[in-house]
C-alpha cells in the first residue's frame, strides 16, 4: 500500500507540459475561421433573403394606405443598413490569408470583435425600434382587415417574438459569439508568439 502512495504521489508531482506547433495550431484556426466565415456569410444570406422577401411582398401586393408604404419602406431600408453592416463585418474576417499574416489577421479579428459588440449592443437596438416602427406601420392596413381575436393573436405574437430575439436569444447568441471570437484571438496570439519566437 505505501508503494501505491509513493506512486500517486509521483504521479501528482509530474506534470506534463503540451506544445503543438504553430503548424498544428493555424490548422486549427484554420477550422475555427472557416466555421466563423460560415456564420458569418449565413447570416448575410439570411437578411439578403429577407430583403429580398420584403421587396417582393411590396412589388406583387397592392396596398392601399401610405402607412403600409412607409412601414415597409422603414424594414427595407433597416434589413438593407444592417446587411451592409454584417458584409462589412465579413470582409473584414475574409479578406486576409491568415496563415501567411497572422498577426494581420489577428488585429483584424480584433477589430471584428468590437465590431459585433457595438453590432448587438447599440445598433441591435436601432434595429429593432426601427424594425418594430415598420412592423406598426405595416400593420395599420393590413390589421383592419383581421376580426379582434386574429389582431390580438397577430399583436401577441409579434410582440413576443421580439421580446424573445432581443432577450433570450440575443444573450445566447452574444455569449456563444464572443467566447468564440475571443478563444480565436487567443489562439493567434500564441501562435503569433511562437513564430516570433525561435
Amino acid at each position: 500500500m505505501q508503494a501505491f502512495d509513493q506512486i500517486q504521489e509521483l504521479w501528482q508531482k509530474h506534470e506534463v507540459e503540451v506544445k503543438f506547433s504553430a503548424d498544428e495550431m493555424l490548422q486549427q484556426a484554420k477550422k475555427e475561421v472557416n466555421g466563423l466565415k460560415l456564420k458569418s456569410a449565413l447570416n448575410i444570406l439570411g437578411m439578403a433573403a429577407s430583403f429580398i422577401a420584403i421587396v417582393a411582398l411590396w412589388i406583387f401586393f397592392h396596398f392601399n394606405s401610405w402607412t403600409t408604404h412607409v412601414g415597409i419602406s422603414i424594414t427595407i431600408i433597416t434589413i438593407g443598413v444592417y446587411t451592409i453592416i454584417l458584409y462589412r463585418d465579413y470582409r473584414l474576417i475574409s479578406r486576409t490569408d491568415f496563415t501567411a499574416h497572422p498577426n494581420e489577421y489577428l488585429n483584424n479579428l480584433k477589430t471584428y470583435q468590437i465590431n459585433r459588440y457595438k453590432l448587438y449592443n447599440t445598433l441591435y437596438w436601432f434595429y429593432t425600434v426601427a424594425l418594430s416602427l415598420g412592423i406598426i406601420f405595416y400593420f395599420i392596413e393590413i390589421l383592419s382587415l383581421f376580426s379582434l381575436i386574429q389582431k390580438v393573436i397577430a399583436i401577441g405574437l409579434t410582440f413576443l417574438w421580439i421580446l424573445f430575439c432581443s432577450t433570450i436569444l440575443r444573450k445566447a447568441v452574444i455569449k456563444r459569439e464572443k467566447e468564440r471570437i475571443a478563444l480565436l484571438i487567443e489562439k493567434f496570439e500564441r501562435i503569433s508568439q511562437q513564430i516570433s519566437t525561435p
